[in-house]
């Protein structure tokens, strides 16, 4: 095992508060505005957006409201996301030993991480992609205020091949493990033609169609085809639980970008 750091925010005081009080009731705020349908229980896995709180957050809080209804057990929590700003090849897992929030430190699982590095080539640690990386950071505030108790394995999905990442990940899962994967939608099309785009875009997920979603402007596509995979075998039921864009929170309606919260059920 080599030697792990701590990662600290890179995003605290620009996507969200980097006071920590601040930042608690923010993410409660948005908790609390969410509301599920009906039948969004035993939530196996969540789909979030991952941009600045003042757009997203009312979005994300859908999502980690259906994690937040689990029973109160040691979680740990597969964290997917799109490698946006280093290129990596595989899946970059990072080394770290937790990742720091102003709410404090989320711990990684070590030891399933150090699994995953030992037993298949495509995981790397490349922890440099990591530390300019916003898409997994966002989302562990409101990990923290949703589950009282939880382990992260940070993924960073680069050029990797989503069937061969969703067979790994499937024969990894345990009765105590989620899957959380951050992406947002189309980007910088107009208000009408942005909610045109990710209709489809999520009318083609809800429906299993991963061809559809491959063919759509999610910046996180691969691990959103890789989860649709892990469910079609698994039998986990999509739910769309929140959609609106940029337009609709905090900015103008000519340059967008789109979220949307999905929960999948067992």
């Amino acid at each position: 095992m080599t030697d792990l750091s701590l990662r600290p925010p890179a995003f605290a005081g620009q996507f969200y508060p980097a006071d920590a009080d601040q930042l608690r009731r923010e993410v409660e705020g948005y908790l609390d505005a969410a509301s599920l349908p009906d039948g969004v229980d035993d939530v196996r896995a969540v789909v979030a957006p991952h941009a600045g709180y003042v757009y997203s957050g009312k979005t994300a809080g859908y999502a980690f409201k259906a994690l937040r209804q689990l029973p109160d057990r040691e979680w740990t929590v597969f964290l997917l996301g799109p490698a946006h700003r280093v290129p990596v090849t595989g899946v970059a897992l990072g080394a770290f030993s937790a990742l720091r929030t102003p709410l404090g430190e989320a711990p990684v699982a070590v030891e399933r991480v150090e699994e995953m590095l030992a037993e298949t080539s495509f995981y790397t640690r490349a922890a440099r992609a990591h530390q300019p990386e916003h898409c997994l950071e966002v989302e562990v505030p409101f990990l923290q205020v949703s589950l009282r108790r939880f382990r992260l394995v940070p993924m960073l999905v680069g050029q990797a091949r989503p069937k061969e990442v969703a067979k790994d990940l499937r024969g990894r899962l345990q009765e105590d493990d989620l899957i959380v994967v951050s992406s947002d939608l189309s980007h910088f099309h107009t208000y009408d033609e942005a909610q045109q785009k990710d209709r489809g875009l999520l009318d083609a997920l809800l429906a299993g169609d991963e061809a559809g979603v491959r063919h759509g402007e999610a910046c996180g596509r691969a691990p959103l085809t890789a989860l649709m995979e892990i469910a079609e075998v698994e039998g986990w039921v999509p739910h769309l639980l929140d959609y609106r864009n940029s337009g609709d929170t905090g900015g103008g309606k000519s340059r967008v970008v789109g979220y949307a919260s999905i929960a999948y059920t067992r």
